[in-house]
């Protein structure tokens, strides 16, 4: 199948290839030996939220704190 890139480096994906793998708003981009490799991906709220966390160095353990701090009775 054929794809052409646009002059805002935009590429319209054919429908059969992607009814193929499956329909998705967004996709993981990598180069391999050359090519681009396009691999769907389904982004989740819950994953978005734990990458967060991790980007700001917060663990499980301070979420158990911050719980048990919010319910502790005065």
């Amino acid at each position: 199948m054929l794809a052409k890139r646009t002059a805002k480096n935009q590429i319209t994906l054919p429908k059969a290839l992607v009814e193929a793998v499956g329909v998705s708003d967004y996709y993981d981009v990598t180069v391999e030996e050359g090519r681009i490799v396009l691999t769907p991906v389904r982004v989740q709220r819950a994953d978005a939220v734990r990458d967060k966390l991790a980007e700001l160095g917060i663990s499980e353990a301070d979420i158990d704190d911050a719980v048990a701090w919010s319910r502790k009775e005065e």
